[in-house]
């Protein structure tokens, strides 16, 4: 369980690939608090860490993770968001975050304001996600509000803080990103679904 609050943004230092699976080394300043087994949201997939060397560890993503989400498109030196699982008592700054990324999406507008930026986002509607106006969504696992909810996209606003300590000051037109939208929200959609 996770709550979108990004700790540390991580650089992809090694990416190995071995009968289907892809193993990722991250470099971190988190890496000397790390231990194995434990779980890391990057880029919003949870992911375990299976082994520990110095300021690096790593993480092995099997076949599904690399269908669904953006993480197989990663390159060496790409900056990735971390955030370690929630500790049981702490405040939930964010939302609900599951570390299990819906679908992907890709950006399509970025739009600086003053003093803030706005991202756009598309996304696959075929695949029954949805977001509603003044909702929360979580992108590349960062906890996130919903403004201009449309059927197939949707915008986020980003202050300067968020720009600054996430990978969001990486996106541009085209970026792909990774999609978790609310737990509570997908719940209340298959019960409506289920009732019909």
């Amino acid at each position: 369980m996770f709550t979108g609050i990004i700790e540390d943004i991580g650089v992809v230092s090694n990416l190995k690939s071995e009968l289907g699976n892809l193993h990722i080394s991250i470099k971190s300043k988190m890496t000397p608090e790390l231990k194995i087994d434990q779980s890391i949201a990057h880029n919003g997939v949870c992911l375990t860490i299976i082994d520990i060397n110095d300021d690096e560890y790593t993480v092995t993503a099997i076949k599904e993770t690399l269908d669904k989400t953006s993480i197989g498109k990663l390159q060496i030196d790409d900056k990735v968001n971390l955030e370690r699982a929630m500790k049981l008592g702490d405040r939930l700054d964010g939302h609900i975050v599951q570390g299990h990324v819906d679908q992907t999406a890709i950006c399509t507008k970025v739009k600086e304001e003053k003093g803030s930026w706005e991202f756009t986002f598309k996304y696959d509607s075929t695949l029954n996600n949805m977001t509603i106006e003044k909702g929360s969504i979580t992108i590349n696992g960062t906890s996130l509000t919903v403004v201009n909810s449309k059927k197939d996209s949707f915008s986020v606003a980003i202050i300067p803080y968020t720009y600054k300590h996430t990978n969001f000051y990486t996106f541009k037109t085209g970026t792909l990103v990774n999609l978790e939208f609310d737990v509570l929200g997908k719940y209340v959609a298959k019960l409506v679904e289920l009732n019909k």
